[in-house]
Order: C-alpha cells, then structure tokens, then sequence
C-alpha cells in the first residue's frame, strides 16, 4: 500500500499541501383548489414501495372512549404524572405535540392548500402511533425526553430494513427501526422521499431535520399524507394517505376512529400529562427492545393480515365492523353524544373504563445544578471523553432531585458529538440526582469549549462545563527497515527501478503508522553527513518549466501508510557513477542507511 506524500522539497523545490429505500406515496388525482405554486408541488408521487412510511411497525389499537371529548374535570390530573386508562380524558392533547400538529397543519394548508389537511388527522395517526409522544414526553423545543423506537424491522413479522443510517436516529447497527412521535424509519426520512430527498422536514425553524422532534416530525407526515395530489377531505384519497403510513385496515379504522374524535372536540393539557395508551398492536417492541405479548393482526408490504385481534372471536377485526351503506364525510364526524357513526363507517364497540393505577407523582423541580467534579473534561482528537459530563440536580436546601430532565448541549464551535452525531441530549437524573450524559467523543477540532448544561424545565439556573481536544500526539517510530534485502543498483544517467525502496517504520516492535520520514542524499562522511551535491537524486512532480528536472536531494514530509510502509519517489542518476548513501530519519531519532550503487555508463 503506497503512502501519502506530502512534499516539503529543499533546494529549489516548491511546497504543496447508502443504499436507501425509496418509499413513495400512493398516487391519486389533483384535488381541486390546487392552482399556481401550490399546483406545482402537488405532482403526483411515485408509485407505492412495499413499505409503509412506519415500516409495518405495530401500533396502539386504543379506541376512542363513546363519550363526548369535554374537558375532564382537575384535567391538570392535580399536577401530578401522566394519567392512564379512558374517559372524556383522551380529548387531552399535550401542549406542545397539539401546537405541532396545528403548525404543520397551517403550513401545509398555505404550501398545499388543495390537500385540506385537517391537524385533528395528524392527532389521530399520532395517537396510534406514539399516544402523542407518550403523552407529551418532550422538551419545550418539542424534542422527545427520551427515543420513542419501534421493533427492529429484521424481517420477522415486520419488514426487513438491513440499517440505512448507521444507527444515527435508531441507534441500531444491523437494521432500521421507526423512530420519534411519528415512526419514520430512518430510510424514509432521509432519502425515502420524492427525488430521494427523504420525507424529513424542518417544523420548527431551528435549521435540523430531527424525526425525534414533534414539530418535525409532524410536517413531515403532513407532506406525506398530502403527496401525489391528495384532498383528504375525499374518502378515497384520506384511505390510501392512512394505508400508506401502515398498510393495514385494522389500522386505517382505528386512525379514522381517533380522527372522528378528536374532530368532535379536544383541549390541551399540560406537556406530560396526555392519556398514556394501554393496548400495544401485539407483536411491537417496546421502547427498550421488549416484546409486547400477543400476536399481530396485520402485515406490511400492502397485505392486511386477517389474523383475529387479541381476546376476540376470531374474526378479523372485530370491534371495529363497518356499518352498511354508511360513507365518510369529514365534516361530519358523528352526533355530540359519541354514538354516530365515525370515519369510514365504524362504530367503536361499548367499553367499559379500564381500571388504572395511581399516577406517581412527578419529580420536584430542581433550583440548581451542581457540576460534578472539580477538573475540566480532556481528550485528544478523535478520542472519546473518559469521563461523561455529569451535574447534580438539587433543590433549595440542596437535596438531590431525582426524575428531573436535564439538557447538555454542545456549542457550534466544536466538532465533539454524542452517540448518534448529536449536538444535544436530554437525560434524567437518578435517585442520586446525578444527570450523566451519554458518551461524548471528540472530532478533528482541536482547542476549548464549553457545555451548557440545563433543566428542561428550566427552573434552574444553567450551568457550564469545560472541556478540552488537545492534538493528537505525533506517531513514533524507533526503528526504520528495509522490506527487501535487494541491492540497488543503476546506471549513470538512468533512475532506479520504480518504487526500488520501500521501508517499514515499527515503534516497539509494533506497526508506526502515520509516522513522518525525512530522506537525504549524503555523502559519506562517518563523522558528519551532510547533503551530497552529486549523484542519485529526486524530483519534484509537482514543479512546472524547467524546475521540473531540478535535482533535489532532500525530501520532508514522507509518511508511512496504516501498514507502517512507505515506497519512496523514483530516484534518478546524473552522470557520476559511484557507491553513495541514501539516510531515511525520523523525529524520534530512528535512523537507517541505504546504499546506491551507480555504474558508469557504456563508453564512458
């Protein structure tokens, strides 16, 4: 393997330094009311990939409760954790996850007025799919406290996805999985989309494409609902934008179920304290790699399973009967009292309340963090940081608070990231109120910076942490060799066989990769060796005119490859001939002797 050269020539010579899945939306007509720009964008998507946009994850199979949607009586649930189980309750929507779907919903409605994206459909898939990030489980920028991950789309019951973003969203090296409030797999949100930019948007104008934030990840199913021309205030177009996020009917009326309630009315509620849903689609994950009990009642790739739900009478299903002759009209989603045929003709089936436990208490909010440890961070480039960023979360008379989220945020001016390539996390603290960061490593930058550490809450004063990348020490080589035992030898005027030296740098008897070598032509003074004026010489490739054919007998900056070799440049010959010394040194003091013989020319 040939090194790198990067030549610094004396006397006279010049200086010189995935495979993706492409998903595509179901084609459909253009809606009316879509004219000018708004037309323009509205082109008809590609045609449908095997995939849903979730990847065939599963899903929540909550219903919505009969009752009306009215504000429940303490809906602040007397301020204490996220409430469980059914009820007028469900017509909570966490603050921020609601204002994400009302922002994506007006964006679109200017971008595409003709698609008619109602923010209540957003609402309904967002349910199904992460019960509203988990019932508000985000920070005030809308970022989830902690990943929302579908099962590993392997194959097995799921479709198979081999990994497309390195684990960069999902943290999995072997395959994708469907990530944030809106289950994107990864594939489809960075390349999955029209022309193979990917389905990925930008909601909250803070210049990244995150499918972990709420308000990204909204416009983003916004885009994808509305694509191929679709008005969804058209049943047709509305069924196949659902069936392409997960193709599936059990799924679509379960959507369409959470769409009709939600549209016969809503409130917000504090962030965290949404209804967490109960029953998981059987067969999903869980957030952690555990698998929900059960069996699956639907497939991906475009093939609804017909396998019965769990606990039913073995049709498929059942609870969710469609009624005869009954059409969807969104403007009409059923009577006040909850009993009117919702979207698509279902009736939710009679439910009694699920009972529920206590919700625990939520953390005590901290009034101040406490930087653990007295030394600023260190490493050098490319290292990882041997100890975390870490504070300490205390309240006022400086007990630890435990439960409490807190953010670490790297600065612009740093190329350090934490797993993932992230420039922010969010972590809580434990029993302790220890707040520990996930492994930072360091880029190629070197110098100074500092991470701001903050309650998400923001009910504490920031906090700053230092940290340091130093340069990389230089590589070491104590002994320099040649790789062949051959003798060298030329003719006076000619060169030496191409790549005839070839030498390999070990430091303790192991491989010195990147070390630099300096090669001399000197003469063979025992006591001092200076630069020979005659004899074997190089030249510099790079040189223009007549410099080009300028001997130059001193070469800097020669470095070994990840093998430790180095093959010099060709050396060429003048008209002396002789025996003469060619001495390769490094910094550390490595030094090594080659002899050239050159032979005088015929008729010399």
């Amino acid at each position: 393997m040939a090194a790198t050269f990067r030549r610094r020539l004396q006397r006279g010579a010049a200086s010189t330094a995935v495979a993706a899945l492409v998903l595509a939306a179901l084609t459909a007509s253009q809606a009316p009311g879509a004219t000018g720009d708004a037309a323009a964008k509205r082109q008809p998507a590609p045609p449908p990939a095997d995939v849903p946009i979730d990847g065939g994850s599963g899903y929540y199979t909550d219903l919505p409760p009969l009752n009306s949607p009215v504000p429940p009586p303490g809906s602040d649930h007397n301020g204490q954790g996220p409430a469980t189980g059914r009820g007028p309750a469900e017509a909570g929507l966490p603050a921020t996850v609601l204002a994400a779907y009302k922002k994506a919903a007006s964006a679109l409605g200017t971008d595409d007025p003709g698609c008619r994206l109602p923010w209540q459909l957003l609402a309904g898939i967002g349910k199904v799919e992460s019960g509203q990030a988990r019932g508000g489980a985000v920070d005030a920028e809308g970022t989830t406290l902690r990943p929302i991950l579908g099962p590993q789309l392997n194959g097995r019951g799921f479709a198979r996805i081999t990994d497309t973003d390195n684990g960069r969203y999902d943290g999995d090296l072997t395959h994708d999985r469907a990530v944030g409030p809106m289950q994107f797999i990864p594939s489809t949100w960075s390349t999955g989309g029209p022309d193979g930019a990917g389905w990925g948007a930008d909601g909250n104008g803070d210049g990244k494409k995150d499918p972990h934030n709420v308000f990204d990840a909204a416009l983003a199913a916004g885009g994808y609902l509305c694509a191929g021309g679709r008005d969804l205030t058209a049943q047709d177009d509305l069924d196949r934008a659902i069936l392409g996020y997960n193709h599936s009917e059990e799924y679509l009326r379960t959507v369409l179920s959470w769409y009709a309630f939600y549209r016969n009315g809503t409130h917000e509620v504090p962030d965290g304290k949404g209804v967490l849903p109960v029953h998981r689609d059987a067969g999903r994950h869980d957030d952690n790699g555990g698998r929900s009990e059960g069996r699956r009642h639907h497939g991906h790739g475009g093939k609804p399973d017909k396998s019965p739900r769990p606990g039913g009478s073995g049709k498929p299903g059942k609870g969710h009967k469609p009624g005869k002759g009954q059409q969807h009209d969104p403007g009409k989603p059923g009577r006040p009292d909850g009993t009117g045929p919702t979207p698509g003709g279902t009736e939710p089936p009679s439910q009694k309340p699920t009972p529920s436990p206590e919700p625990p208490t939520g953390p005590a909010h901290p009034t101040a963090l406490v930087r653990v440890g007295d030394k600023d961070l260190s490493t050098t480039a490319g290292a990882e940081f041997a100890t975390p960023p870490q504070v300490r979360a205390q309240d006022a008379e400086g007990k630890a608070v435990a439960g409490a989220p807190v953010r670490f945020t790297l600065p612009a001016a740093t190329d350090a990231r934490f797993p993932g390539d992230a420039t922010a996390v969010t972590v809580k603290t434990d029993k302790n109120g220890l707040a520990t960061a996930p492994t930072l490593r360091a880029g190629d930058r070197t110098g100074a910076f500092r991470i701001r550490v903050t309650t998400v809450a923001h009910t504490a004063p920031a906090v700053e942490l230092g940290a340091t990348v130093k340069a990389r020490p230089a590589p070491k080589a104590d002994k320099l060799a040649r790789t062949s035992d051959k003798e060298l030898t030329a003719t006076a005027g000619k060169a030496f066989a191409e790549d005839a030296v070839e030498i390999k740098a070990t430091y303790q008897d192991k491989i010195a990769a990147g070390v630099a070598v300096t090669a001399t032509m000197v003469t063979d003074d025992p006591k001092q060796p200076v630069e020979n004026d005659k004899g074997p010489y190089f030249k510099d490739p790079e040189a223009t005119g007549a410099a080009k054919h300028k001997p130059v007998r001193t070469l800097t900056g020669l470095t070994t490859d990840a093998d430790g070799l180095l093959k010099l440049p060709k050396i060429y010959t003048d008209a002396h001939p002789g025996t003469f010394l060619l001495r390769l040194t490094t910094a550390d003091g490595a030094v090594l002797t080659v002899k050239l013989k050159v032979a005088a020319a015929a008729g010399s």
